[in-house]
């Protein structure tokens, strides 16, 4: 991608912008967004791990083995289903009164949410009547976290130099692995505490409980940063809402439609891979191949720590050599690796267990380490909430929202992983369509502007 032109002086005065105040905000932006995106991604991803192992027994006992597990993963799908939704509404919002208030909506929504679901009765107490409750938690959380990817997102590539923005923006993403992994490690460190029946009866609950500290997340979100530059330069620059005047949701319906659905058909595969090794992989392990849960959930945790350091990494060069280019290659590996992957996994060594999650974890950040700055650059200042949060959203249902339970329907059809495999070479071409469609159809507009 070329270099982008940096806002004027005089701009970047008027803004508080310059070079000697700009670096102290963006030390508090990141760590804004890292928290953030931790904090939401760890109640999300508590919800994946227990979908795979409690919520088909506690939620459906009524239903077999197997069919618990689909339903438990469909409640799953559920909030993915919710998600574009959230972040057309906080989109909305955020591209009319700013990326701020409506992030810190979103996290203590995200945290509300999570934490009643702690607090559920089971079906053993209230009957159907708890998996309907389930699923409405889930869709408000589903829906908080539509809107929460956008925000954080905003925050750091709009308050970025251009020529450093992929790797800034790429902090948004350590936050999200950094969330994979606290609910991976919650359920791992219980394992380790409770026995299983206790477990079941109620230690299950506790990582949902700790969904009150998204609450004292957003409320230091509120004090401690302010908004972006580009969207007070907006702010300042627009006059008030005219009546009629077309509002950025459906602007950016009418006239990015393309662009989002593009957008959404690249991140099909990077989302689905987490969600396919989170759960899809843990339920198989357990279920299928006799592992014991806790070795398991911890050589999954050994291998997510890969994109700690590579996401930065590769949105760093990103900066260099242009985002496509290195989702493109993150596409074409992912996809080709899934099948001596799961041919590693079938093995039961857990050893090569972990150097195949390792190694499928280090090619998945050429594409999710640069996709911040990505999706920000596709479109302009005005509608870049709405965009952004509508093509990421679109891509979570179709990838990550069916990724467990298409899993576990594929493995309990075929009674073998290289299902998964073709179901990864699939969601692996669409990928590379979507992305290849993209490069030539982005928005020059949202470029210039960053």
């Amino acid at each position: 991608m070329t270099e982008l032109t940096p806002a004027t002086p005089a701009t970047a005065a008027r803004l508080g912008d310059s070079p000697a105040a700009r670096s102290p905000r963006l030390r508090r932006l990141v760590t804004v967004a890292v928290l953030a995106q931790a904090v939401e991604y760890f109640d999300f991803f508590v919800y994946a791990t227990a979908s795979a192992i409690f919520l088909g027994p506690l939620f459906f006992s009524g239903l077999g083995a197997t069919a618990a597990t689909l339903a438990s993963f469909s409640t799953f799908a559920v909030g993915f289903v919710a998600r574009p939704v959230g972040g057309a509404v906080a989109g909305h919002f955020g591209d009319r009164y700013g990326r701020k208030p409506v992030l810190v909506a979103s996290t203590a929504v995200m945290g509300v949410a999570t934490f009643l679901m702690g607090l559920l009765p089971t079906a053993a107490t209230i009957g159907w009547a708890a998996a309907v409750l389930l699923v409405l938690l889930r869709l408000v959380q589903g829906f908080a976290l539509g809107g929460q990817w956008g925000g954080a997102s905003l925050l750091l590539t709009e308050s970025t130099p251009g020529g450093r923005r992929g790797f800034f923006g790429s902090f948004v993403q350590v936050g999200s692995q950094l969330g994979l992994m606290g609910g991976i490690s919650a359920f791992l460190v219980l394992s380790f505490l409770f026995t299983n029946q206790q477990m079941m009866a109620w230690g299950w609950r506790i990582p949902f409980l700790s969904g009150l500290v998204m609450i004292g997340i957003g409320l230091y979100i509120h004090r401690a940063v302010e908004d972006t530059p580009k969207f007070k330069e907006l702010q300042a620059a627009r006059p008030e809402p005219a009546a009629g005047k077309q509002p950025p949701l459906t602007k950016v319906l009418r006239e990015h439609w393309r662009t989002i659905l593009l957008a959404g058909g690249a991140f099909v595969l990077p989302n689905a891979v987490a969600f396919i090794v989170v759960s899809g992989i843990l339920d198989y392990g357990v279920r299928s191949l006799h592992l014991a849960r806790g070795p398991l959930l911890g050589v999954i945790l050994a291998g997510c720590v890969a994109p700690l350091f590579f996401l930065p990494y590769f949105a760093h060069l990103s900066d260099r050599v242009g985002r496509p280019k290195l989702f493109i290659l993150g596409a074409v590996g992912v996809a080709a690796w899934g099948w001596p992957m799961f041919a590693m996994i079938d093995t039961g060594n857990l050893w090569l267990v972990f150097v195949a999650l390792f190694v499928c974890f280090t090619i998945h950040s050429l594409m999710f380490g640069p996709q911040v700055a990505l999706y920000s650059e596709l479109f302009s200042t005005d509608v870049r909430y709405s965009g952004a949060s509508l093509g990421y959203q679109v891509g979570s249902v179709f990838g990550g929202g069916l990724a467990p339970l298409i899993t576990a329907a594929l493995l309990d059809a075929t009674k073998a992983s290289w299902s998964v495999a073709a179901y990864m070479t699939v969601l692996g071409v669409i990928s590379l369509l979507s992305i290849a469609a993209l490069r030539r159809r982005a928005n020059s507009a949202g470029r210039k502007e960053l």
